[in-house]
């Protein structure tokens, strides 16, 4: 494939979308009690298709193949993917891959399952690389703990490290992935610490409270590769706006400067409020005023050419399917107007389907989000502007920045 893929419209609202879904995707399914449960997806898509966002003119569903053993080589060590197979067939556990454990139980067709996962995001690498997607998607996907050789954090095969490494075997010069999960993406690091071609973002709660543990500013990138790792490690408590300031301060000047040819983002949805997991307080709102922003960014840095994932979320009906909803109007072109009500239809589903009260609203109650831009000034008494500027020390020297003006 050539390494000068076309280049998409300019103008983030003259776009179109393919979205890669299967049902099947839907087995990725660790079990009853587990907070991964996949109905978070099942209704997601509902909620696109009730809201008729996959009836718009510019918008594909599209099928794909699970991804071959070759394919997940790229990340994943040979013993590995030989154990998950095996621990899927069998229901033994391989602890010492990860598998088995109460983060990552063994479910019968683990392999299959996962390697449908990582198809998925490939298939939208390929599609966006190849110009037969301006913007591709995969909401199951964003699986970005896993290990070259261990399962971790719900996550069995690293979808996003193998899309990546997928477009760099295709002659990909520079990709950038930016990760607004609210947990470090470590895995995704760790598979290109040390490749120069691959600038990883990381805005996450701090390592200090939440897991995996990772992702301090001082992880900048190994030998050759110095800040290529970006991470903004937030206070618990971070909400809207300081969060969108941190945002605003981090990935737009280094996207800028690194000028990826393709950009790959992860759509964590569990930095919400509600999300029993963590510790920060974003709204839908806020999600959606960063989704906004990503497209931009992909416009103006990287030709248009973006890859959406989707990632952790574990309210599974007040938040998910309206937040990654919100993604792919917004991917599609077509922002959803926050005060649209939730479909009829879409509540009974939720209903009918978890027994739960579906939101009536695609809002939090906030229809914007103000942003307090860096460039305005630094507040040395704010926790998340030591975290900003930590990160900014860190590695804008790196790219010819300073951490203080971005000049």
């Amino acid at each position: 494939m050539s390494s000068a893929p076309p280049s998409s419209p300019a103008d983030p609202a003259d776009c179109g979308l393919t979205i890669f879904w299967d049902d099947r995707l839907a087995s990725y399914d660790f079990g009853p009690g587990h907070p991964m449960n996949p109905v978070r997806v099942e209704l997601t898509m509902a909620l696109a298709r009730e809201l008729e966002l996959t009836e718009r003119p510019n918008v594909r569903v599209a099928t794909f193949e699970a991804a071959g053993d070759k394919l997940l080589g790229l990340v994943h060590e040979e013993p590995y993917i030989a154990a998950v197979r095996h621990a899927g067939a069998t229901g033994l556990p391989e602890v010492r891959h990860g598998l088995g454990t109460p983060d990552n139980p063994v479910f019968p067709g683990m392999h299959d399952a996962s390697a449908l996962v990582t198809g998925a995001s490939v298939a939208a690498a390929e599609a966006v690389w190849t110009g037969g997607a301006e913007h591709a998607a995969n909401i199951s996907g964003g699986l970005h703990h896993a290990l070259s050789g261990a399962a971790s954090g719900f996550c069995v095969y690293n979808d996003p490290a193998v899309a990546i490494a997928r477009l760099l075997e295709n002659g990909a010069e520079r990709v950038a992935y930016v990760d607004i999960d609210v947990h470090h993406g470590d895995g995704v690091q760790a598979a290109f610490y040390d490749d120069p071609r691959v600038l990883t973002i990381s805005l996450h709660e701090t390592p200090r409270t939440l897991f995996p543990g990772t992702g301090f500013p001082n992880e900048t990138g190994g030998p050759g590769a110095e800040g290529t790792a970006v991470n903004v490690a937030l206070p618990p408590g971070t909400g809207d706006a300081p969060w969108l300031r941190a945002f605003d301060a981090i990935v737009p000047p280094l996207l800028r400067r690194f000028r990826p040819q393709v950009l790959v983002t992860q759509h964590g949805a569990d930095g919400h409020a509600l999300d029993p997991l963590a510790h920060l307080i974003l709204s839908v709102d806020g999600q959606r005023t960063a989704y906004a922003a990503l497209h931009r960014l992909a416009h103006e840095t990287a030709g248009g050419r973006w890859v959406v994932t989707g990632g952790g979320g574990y309210e599974l009906v007040q938040v998910v399917p309206r937040a990654w909803t919100h993604l792919l109007a917004e991917a599609a072109g077509g922002p959803i107007p926050p005060e649209t009500a939730t479909p009829d239809g879409w509540r009974d589903f939720v209903q009918r389907r978890t027994g739960e009260v579906a939101p009536r609203r695609m809002t939090d109650g906030t229809s914007v989000v103000e942003v307090h831009r860096w460039g305005n000034g630094y507040d040395p008494a704010s926790p998340v502007d030591q975290a900003v500027l930590a990160t900014r020390r860190a590695v804008f020297p790196e790219h010819g920045l300073d951490p203080m003006t971005d000049e």
